[in-house]
């Protein structure tokens, strides 16, 4: 049977390491607190998002990060993220949000989302926009919701054309840019 002293002597020390070790770890070993701008811009330039709105900067920038370190799942529900910010901000532009809401005033899921902004007569979404929203809508959920489900760079790669054809005409309807 091993001494009760002994173990409290191993775990004052052990605590004595753990502390010299904060103190003596370099800060690098924490990530930053707020998103950082990526090496690459694989997904989406940034100046196509340059001078919107901050929160839709730091988006692009987690889908570019993503995309950049292999982390396909992510890089997909963020691309869902930015589309239905988008969609959102087009809505809030032409003062027609209410359109997009539920009784209790909270937005639509994306697929209604989708298919509110497919059929809003306020403005005419290109052929290849509409084609193109659920498939990049069913990435990210699959992405986000389905347990066996795991993004590969494929997975993005197929879709990043529409992706940014999508995203640049929204930022456009939405009078981002």
């Amino acid at each position: 049977m091993i001494d009760p002293t002994t173990i409290q002597v191993a775990g004052r020390a052990a605590i004595e390491l753990v502390n010299k070790l904060k103190a003596d770890a370099p800060k690098t070993f924490v990530p930053p607190s707020e998103v950082t701008r990526p090496a690459n811009e694989f997904i989406l330039p940034h100046a196509m998002v340059r001078g919107t709105r901050g929160y839709i900067e730091k988006i692009v920038f987690q889908i570019n990060g993503c995309y950049e370190k292999g982390w396909f799942d992510g890089c997909a529900v963020m691309m869902r993220r930015l589309m239905e910010t988008l969609i959102i901000e087009c809505f809030e532009k032409h003062l027609i949000a209410d359109r997009i809401k539920n009784s209790n005033g909270d937005f639509f899921y994306l697929a209604d989302l989708i298919d509110k902004a497919a059929q809003e007569s306020t403005w005419n979404l290109g052929r290849n926009t509409k084609h193109a929203l659920p498939k990049l809508k069913s990435l990210g959920d699959q992405s986000a919701h389905s347990r066996r489900y795991t993004a590969h760079r494929e997975d993005i790669d197929k879709l990043s054309a529409d992706f940014r054809a999508v995203c640049q005409e929204f930022i456009y309807l939405a009078g981002l840019k």
